[in-house]
């Protein structure tokens, strides 16, 4: 993980046009733009047209997409991108965010106040879920990019509320301030990250749920997850739970 390279990304972005024109006002979204000038500095790489799509980055390691939600719109590119080129799907998600209310016609912030809600890497499993059939492509690869963000928020467009009221804010844009963690899942048994240890050779979601501190309900959707990418597999029943097995290992 190199943090100076992410700080000098970041830094080239918050000196450049994309900030001068307003948080938020530009095409591109601030996360966005930092993460794609991370993994890749040189400009003539980025915004690249390949089989009718264009990807964020075409370079040494193959294709980048920076996807920061809404993993609908990937299929297709997916489905045209993994058959020519390795492709590498980055996700960033905030570990930890301050948020700021803004005003988006006079830039004027609010207070800054830190939000209770922390991230994890399992957030990204609902999005997961929407590209299962990827997930154990050979050329398919996941970058989860942990990051401590300032989110600046704006009352909705003709709301009504009087400025000052968090209640009905929007998110408008994030700044990235520290990079906290990279998880790469290069590999089947990369996947072995979101495995917690202690499990018993067979186990059940609400076990899984409980030792990796999701809970059974949103277990059931990461190891749904896991099994089309190949971790575990379902071995049978224990009474109406389904039992999983962990193969990466086997």
């Amino acid at each position: 993980m190199d943090k100076e390279r992410f700080y000098n990304a970041l830094n080239t972005v918050l000196s450049g046009e994309h900030i001068r024109a307003g948080i938020g006002t530009y095409g591109e979204k601030t996360v966005h733009a930092v993460l794609k000038n991370y993994f890749e500095p040189y400009a003539d790489s980025h915004e690249q047209k390949i089989g009718g799509y264009v990807a964020d980055i075409i370079g040494e390691d193959g294709i980048i997409e920076i996807q920061t939600a809404g993993f609908d719109h990937l299929r297709k590119k997916l489905e045209a991108f993994l058959s020519v080129s390795r492709v590498t799907v980055v996700h960033p998600i905030p570990r930890q965010k301050w948020i700021i209310p803004i005003d988006p016609e006079t830039g004027e912030r609010g207070r800054k106040r830190k939000s209770p809600v922390k991230g994890t890497p399992y957030d990204i499993f609902p999005e997961l879920y929407k590209i299962k059939p990827f997930l154990s492509h050979e050329n398919f690869r996941l970058c989860i990019v942990m990051l401590d963000v300032e989110e600046y928020r704006r009352p909705p467009e003709e709301s009504g509320l009087k400025r000052g009221r968090r209640r009905g804010y929007v998110r408008y844009d994030r700044v990235p301030l520290e990079l906290a963690e990279k998880i790469h899942i290069d590999s089947v048994a990369d996947w072995e990250y979101f495995i917690p240890k202690g499990l018993p050779e067979e186990f059940i979601s609400k076990e899984f749920g409980a030792l990796s501190g999701v809970g059974a309900k949103y277990a059931s959707l990461v190891l749904n997850v896991l099994t089309a990418a190949g971790a575990v597999e379902k071995t049978g029943k224990r009474g109406n739970s389904i039992l999983y097995k962990n193969i990466i290992n086997l």
